[in-house]
């Protein structure tokens, strides 16, 4: 038991009447975050060192008596007992109205269907699902030290491990049975798992090639119809059973399977809803307000006929890659913690639930990225400056399946880089294409069909 779970006990035992979350806070000595104090209060709770009674705010929190505490640890010691996510994920009381309401069984829930009204009634700046203690949290734990570089210098140092972390996580939360090993091997080798559907490997190579569009274009990206269509278009290829629905809006009606959620099916309301959501979102000067903005609306109007909440999870991601934040990976987060979280928008349009998840997993992400950033070295100068030019360049060697290529490197570069830089461009771009391989080629914005084309004609060189 850590010291401030001892400092709560002994305030309890002074207090058998009992107090609420503020009253314990308020009688703390050096008392922390609000949401310190309930994640601790959460731990006694399961430990049934302690008792709850009431609703929300009102909720008083008790010592256990002996009596109770021996009976109930003789329940937790059961082998029959599982532990559930929100024994380490801490929810706020609304948070567990909404738990409960959603684990009733499907018949013992209301049928519902869109309301406009919830998106209608947000108002940019003066609303807030995230509270403002909650919102500069947030940012001090995502403060990865370069708030002030242009957007996606930090996405773009950390792009190896955030292509891993994001597709992984991500994809995990669809089923996607691949382990993070099996996605490492996938992105950085090209190698495909043994045993596992190719639409596994399709999906993870999706999310690749969207990161790397979120990252490589912050500048350009942002809460706008073409960005979306976009993202939509990258994350859903090769896996729609309509390929002519990537990228588009849906003109059918679709079914959430395991909920009692309607989503509406009138076109015209859709695009007028899609349109509003990023408008609105667009308009949140807050980074973290807006990624919680579209974590909640995107998949609540299910503007695509599938591959929202991947479209949801992605665009969240935006505005943290843009400010040089850390990203929200999703790391570790249960897989029925979020189904709950995302059916407590559904079916009750309220967000606390997916409020409660969403600091979990953003603590959980910025406690990964520590490490990470500490051990990451500046970008090198002259490659960051480069950047655009060699991409673009290294792109128009492959197409061309030239096999001559020094001398179109040279007439780039003597109409693209000035004179002092030239040589060592030259031998930066020598150096890329040596090392191309299927797992970076998305970064130059090449398919795997122009790649392997182009490998087949260095292959039919060396044979001749």
């Amino acid at each position: 038991m850590n010291p401030l779970q001892e400092e709560i006990l002994a305030l309890l035992a002074q207090n058998q009447g009992g107090l609420s979350s503020q009253e314990i806070r308020d009688g703390l000595n050096e008392p922390p975050h609000l949401r310190t104090i309930q994640r601790r209060l959460s731990a006694l709770l399961v430990g049934q060192q302690i008792t709850a009674a009431g609703k929300g705010k009102a909720t008083i929190y008790k010592l256990s008596t002996p009596t109770t505490t021996d009976k109930n640890l003789r329940r937790s010691n059961s082998p029959q007992i599982e532990e559930s996510y929100e024994t380490y994920i801490p929810l706020s009381e609304p948070g567990r109205e909404i738990y409960s309401y959603v684990n009733r069984p499907r018949g013992g829930r209301i049928p519902v269907g869109y309301e406009r009204e919830f998106l209608d009634t947000y108002t940019p700046n003066e609303t807030w699902y995230l509270g403002e203690m909650t919102r500069k949290h947030l940012r001090q734990i995502g403060d990865a030290g370069v708030l002030e570089r242009p957007a996606g210098t930090y996405g773009r140092a950390i792009l190896s491990r955030l292509l891993i972390d994001l597709s992984w996580a991500s994809s995990r939360l669809e089923g996607n049975t691949y382990s993070r090993l099996d996605t490492e091997n996938l992105i950085q080798y090209g190698n495909y798992a043994n045993g596992k559907d190719a639409l596994e490997a399709q999906m993870i190579l999706n999310h690749k090639a969207a990161i790397e569009l979120l990252v490589d274009e912050a500048e350009a990206t942002g809460y706008d119809v073409y960005t979306f269509l976009n993202l939509h278009g990258l994350l859903s290829e090769n896996l729609m059973p309509d390929p002519n629905a990537s990228g588009r809006l849906r003109s059918r009606p679709v079914q959430i399977g395991g909920s009692v959620f309607v989503p509406t099916a009138v076109p015209q309301l859709i695009e007028e809803c899609f349109r509003q959501i990023l408008n609105k979102a667009s308009k949140i000067r807050d980074p973290f307000e807006q990624a919680f903005f579209i974590l909640v609306h995107i998949p609540y109007l299910q503007p695509f006929e599938d591959v929202n909440k991947r479209v949801s999870r992605l665009g969240a991601n935006i505005p943290l890659i843009k400010k040089n934040l850390c990203p929200l990976t999703f790391i570790d987060v249960p897989d029925k913690a979020y189904i709950d979280a995302m059916l407590g928008v559904y079916e009750m349009n309220r967000v606390e639930l997916l409020k409660d998840l969403f600091i979990w997993a953003y603590e959980r992400s910025t406690r990964e990225y520590v490490v990470v950033r500490k051990s990451l070295a500046d970008p090198e100068p002259f490659r960051l400056r480069y950047r655009q030019q060699l991409h673009e360049l290294v792109a128009n060697v492959v197409r061309s399946k030239q096999l001559e290529i020094l001398q179109m490197i040279k007439q780039y570069t003597d109409e693209n880089v000035p004179e002092d830089d030239r040589a060592a461009f030259v031998e930066l771009v020598q150096d890329e294409i040596k090392r191309l391989h299927p797992g970076i080629i998305a970064r130059y914005r090449l398919r795997q069909s122009e790649f392997t084309a182009w490998q087949k004609a260095r292959k039919l060189r060396k044979n001749n």
